[in-house]
């Protein structure tokens, strides 16, 4: 039940994690603060196709 997922970076679009989650407990899309190595901040990171 596991899918892979891709994180992007709000603030320039790119798409910098990987990771993975349970679509039965967790339908939405995720959002969590991460560090992204383009803008050289902590950014808010979506879930993306």
């Amino acid at each position: 039940m596991r899918v892979n997922i891709t994180m992007a970076c709000t603030e320039c679009k790119r798409r910098n994690y990987i990771s993975s989650k349970n679509k039965k407990t967790t339908p939405d899309r995720l959002e969590v603060k991460k560090y992204c190595s383009f803008c050289k901040t902590h950014t808010v990171h979506k879930e993306t196709k």
